[in-house]
């Protein structure tokens, strides 16, 4: 397991390091994408993804990557990585908020320990269940919020999200006894505050499994619970909690 983690820290970093050479050509090279009208694709994201493949090539598991698709490994491992290689692309095109390189190993679709690299403070959290979670080596964990009135959920409009009534009714069931709710434009981003306590829910309907994985995972070794739903294929409900919430 620590020659994989040992992986993920050299490819995150090497990202992130790549991510920020893509800084003065950002802003021309995002452009919305006609097959889902609101996704944003910029030349960043195929550069990190490279830089991450190559960096991961040698552990010879699967890799589940947003742009790619599956690459098949070298090895046997039931292990796969399941990559994002920059969760919050418009946050960065546009210089809005932070966003992040995800990186999670996982067993099955189950996230097991993940790795996100934010941009631009280059701040690593890592971690998993029984593996604890860290940012820069020191240990996060969620919050003491137990009452649903005092707590603050993140949630966001994925790509995929449709604005029907459907969709509606789940935003007004799913948020509105929180206190607050904060979108930061990048699910990573989101389940980050989860674990480092600064807010005590995140959920979100009809994201991408690339977009959480890593963060599900840190959520679970900062001492939360998480719960996702396949709703068709890699697109997921996910919700995570600080596990009083």
């Amino acid at each position: 397991m620590k020659h994989l983690q040992a992986a993920a820290f050299r490819a995150t970093k090497a990202a992130l390091q790549a991510l920020a050479s893509c800084r003065s050509d950002a802003i021309a090279s995002g452009t919305f994408i006609e097959s889902l009208p609101r996704e944003m694709k910029a030349a960043a994201d195929k550069i990190l993804e490279e830089v991450i493949l190559k960096a991961l090539h040698d552990t010879g598991c699967d890799i589940l990557s947003e742009e790619t698709g599956w690459v098949e490994g070298t090895g046997s491992s039931n292990l796969h990585w399941v990559v994002d290689p920059l969760d919050g692309t418009v946050n960065f095109v546009r210089d809005i908020a932070t966003c992040g390189v995800s990186i999670a190993l996982c067993r099955d679709d189950q996230p097991i320990w993940g790795v996100v690299g934010e941009y631009p403070s280059g701040a690593l959290f890592w971690g998993g269940r029984g593996y604890d979670a860290f940012c820069n080596g020191a240990q996060i964990h969620v919050s003491s919020v137990s009452k649903i009135s005092e707590a603050v959920v993140c949630s966001g409009f994925p790509a995929r999200f449709e604005f029907n009534p459907t969709g509606l009714q789940w935003v007004s069931e799913s948020l509105a006894n929180f206190a607050k709710v904060r979108m930061l434009g990048a699910a990573s981003q989101s389940l980050l505050a989860v674990a480092r306590g600064a807010a005590e829910a995140y959920t979100e309907r009809d994201i991408m499994l690339w977009d959480v994985a890593a963060g599900l995972a840190i959520v679970e070794g900062a001492g939360g619970v998480t719960r996702i739903t396949k709703t068709n294929g890699d697109q997921l409900d996910v919700y995570a909690s600080n596990g009083l919430i």
